[in-house]
């Protein structure tokens, strides 16, 4: 069975997270993405974060699988006329340098397209067109920047970034789904185009409902916030502790053993629909008939007073327990897991959801799989490249290269040495 992006080529430019989340995620749809890197030091995560020396770190380890790595010294003659090669029998470049970097390397939008019309240049910088456009963003910064901290955490402290990648992998993400598009585009084209995620814009973009509250403010207050009867509301969205978002009321409350267990809470949502089901299972079938409770109205003021008596239930019984029983029900809720909570999960790994990956110098580790599902293109999860791992594979295969030719980039110092595996 063939993959959804079977010959594709993919010229990987990328280092860090934004940009190999993108590649990465091309490549389990069978993209054939070739990581460019440079001679002895490679992707800086190689090294960074390291658990166990000499050997690539798992920050790499799991933004990489299934590329291939070519160490090429852009600098040299040689380097260039390698790399000249490559943007020629590719389909697509894939970038996250600094602003200005990739023109200064010769390589502007005019001369890509002179070699190669129909190139789709692909780019995750920090900033969009405007005045901070030629800053260096990192993960905290575009949570900032897209509006994320502003709005996360309680309204008595300070804005909180999220531990969920948004700014990184989620500018990743955004960019695959903007170069499959742009695929699309070429079958009918034939040429190729720019591509730009700008990680403060796709941050915003999964911001939008507190966008959408920013609006409704100048309409009074935003009554399934906690802030509501009792608190003020500014010009601003303020933060909104563990309030839903999309209009269902919903907190965090705490189960058994939360004294000791950090991770034993629930997030409980209390939906109008089955209301009469979460009075009956907490013991308050009276609040059904009740006026201040019997409606959606009249609980807005009364919220955080009814998550505290559901609380005080939720306290005798494990996250689980919670679980199940609300479950029969049809009450939504859901535990809040642990990483290794999360790691101990088989259905996860029957799903390749979670995912153990053999590697030649650090052994078996534990990865993230494909988090897309195709029916008919499903993703094997193979381990990230050592440095330089393909570099004659793809002088010789993709490129054409003789062994002569080989033996002159590699005498040139163009390649630096490459790592070969143990097993050779």
């Amino acid at each position: 069975m063939g993959k959804a992006l079977q010959g594709v080529r993919i010229l990987d430019f990328t280092h860090v997270q934004s940009g190999p989340t993108c590649t990465q995620l091309l490549a389990w749809f069978g993209a054939d993405v070739i990581k460019v890197e440079r001679p002895g030091e490679g992707d800086i995560t190689r090294s960074q974060l390291r658990d166990l020396p000499d050997a690539d770190s798992l920050y790499f380890t799991m933004l990489n699988h299934n590329k291939r790595s070519i160490t090429l010294d852009t600098k040299t003659p040689k380097g260039k006329e390698v790399l000249e090669a490559l943007i020629k029998t590719c389909d697509v470049m894939v970038e996250n340098f600094a602003p200005g970097v990739l023109d200064r390397m010769g390589f502007t939008w005019e001369r890509i397209q002179e070699l190669n019309p129909a190139m789709i240049v692909a780019s995750v910088k920090g900033f969009g067109p405007g005045p901070f456009e030629n800053c260096k963003v990192y993960e905290n910064v575009a949570q900032c920047a897209g509006g994320a901290a502003s709005t996360t955490g309680f309204d008595d402290g300070p804005p909180m970034v999220t531990g969920a990648q948004i700014g990184d992998s989620g500018t990743g993400l955004h960019l695959a789904l903007g170069i499959v598009t742009a695929l699309y585009q070429r079958k009918e084209t034939g040429r190729g185009q720019k591509v730009l995620a700008a990680m403060q814009d796709a941050v915003l973009n999964l911001c939008r409902v507190k966008l959408r509250d920013q609006q409704r403010l100048a309409h009074g207050p935003m009554k399934e916030y906690p802030q509501y009867p009792n608190g003020e509301f500014g010009d601003t969205v303020p933060r909104a502790g563990n309030a839903s978002g999309g209009g269902q009321p919903g907190w965090i409350l705490k189960c058994k053993g939360w004294e000791t267990d950090p991770n034993a809470y629930i997030y409980f949502i209390a939906q109008a629909p089955v209301w009469k089901s979460i009075c009956k299972v907490i013991g308050k079938e009276e609040w059904i008939t009740d006026p201040d409770y019997a409606t959606p109205v009249a609980r807005l003021p009364r919220l955080m007073q009814i998550f505290g008596t559901v609380e005080e239930w939720t306290k005798t019984l494990t996250k689980f327990e919670v679980m199940d029983l609300l479950n029969k029900y049809d009450i939504p809720c859901g535990p809040i897991l642990s990483m290794k909570e999360i790691a101990e999960d088989k259905s996860l790994y029957e799903t390749g959801t979670l995912v153990e990956v053999e590697h030649p110098t650090r052994g078996s580790y534990l990865t993230v799989g494909n988090p897309i599902k195709l029916s008919d293109s499903p993703t094997e999860v193979t381990r990230s490249p050592l440095l330089g791992e393909h570099t004659d594979e793809i002088l010789r295969d993709v490129l054409g290269f003789g062994e002569r030719e080989i033996v002159e980039i590699r005498d040139s110092g163009a390649i630096g040495v490459v790592e070969r595996l143990a097993a050779e």
